[in-house]
């Protein structure tokens, strides 16, 4: 759907639904996922990131909510997100190949960029054990919005 869709609207309504949630989720009660409903939600909280990241190209929709709501602790909710984009970057990647809009010859430049993301996740990683539970929360979802603001404004500079 990515390769279909136009990337200014696909990204802005993405970005509205972060700002929403983020906002949401800063100022109301954590919404939380029952244990008995995890085996049959997650495939479906699956599906839905899918389909959104196959017209967005970013998968935080709705996994990031969910993920949350099931009350993992800091270290739990980082390893549980990093395996998830990691499946969803290689299914995008794999889905953009076969519509020829990912080429080979752009593999160069991606992966130049994996220095500078390791060396945040490192950074990451030294904050994260250093702030508590609620601050690391609250920085997430600040994160969030910044990127729903980013993917609001980009069409417009």
């Amino acid at each position: 759907m990515l390769a279909n869709t136009s990337p200014q609207l696909s990204g802005m309504a993405l970005g509205v639904a972060l700002l929403v949630y983020a906002g949401y989720a800063l100022i109301a009660p954590a919404l939380t996922v029952s244990p008995r409903f995890e085996p049959w939600l997650s495939p479906l909280i699956g599906l839905v990131t899918g389909v959104v990241t196959g017209i967005a190209g970013v998968f935080v929709m709705p996994a990031v909510p969910y993920l949350q709501a099931l009350n993992l602790d800091k270290d739990e909710l980082v390893q549980a997100l990093g395996l998830s984009f990691t499946i969803s970057t290689i299914a995008l990647a794999g889905g953009l190949f076969m519509h020829g809009v990912f080429k080979l010859n752009q593999l160069g430049m991606s992966t130049l960029v994996i220095v500078p993301a390791l060396l945040g996740m490192w950074l990451g990683q030294k904050i994260r054990v250093r702030i508590s539970q609620r601050r690391f929360k609250q920085c997430l979802l600040l994160f969030l919005a910044v990127l729903g603001v980013q993917l609001i404004i980009r069409p417009f500079i």
